[in-house]
């Protein structure tokens, strides 16, 4: 896989993450119609997940060596 900026999955975790907590909250609570309960929560799930996901890629990607092929050598 791509190496991914670490800000970057940490902004991809906490977004999804919220969304899905405030998914599971509004699917939960008492003024979700009735046929809209399951699907939302159901949402909020998935995100959870997918912050889960962007959490294993943040812990077991490995730093990306600079490209030695571009550095300048000095010749003496």
């Amino acid at each position: 896989m791509r190496y991914i900026e670490p800000t970057r999955v940490k902004f991809l975790m906490m977004m999804f993450f919220a969304t899905g907590i405030l998914g599971i909250i509004i699917g939960l609570s008492g003024f979700t119609p009735p046929s809209f309960k399951m699907m939302i929560t159901f949402m909020g799930v998935i995100n959870i997940g997918l912050g889960a996901f962007f959490v294993f890629i943040y812990l077991t990607q490995t730093r990306k060596d600079p490209d030695k092929r571009k550095k300048k050598r000095k010749t003496d």
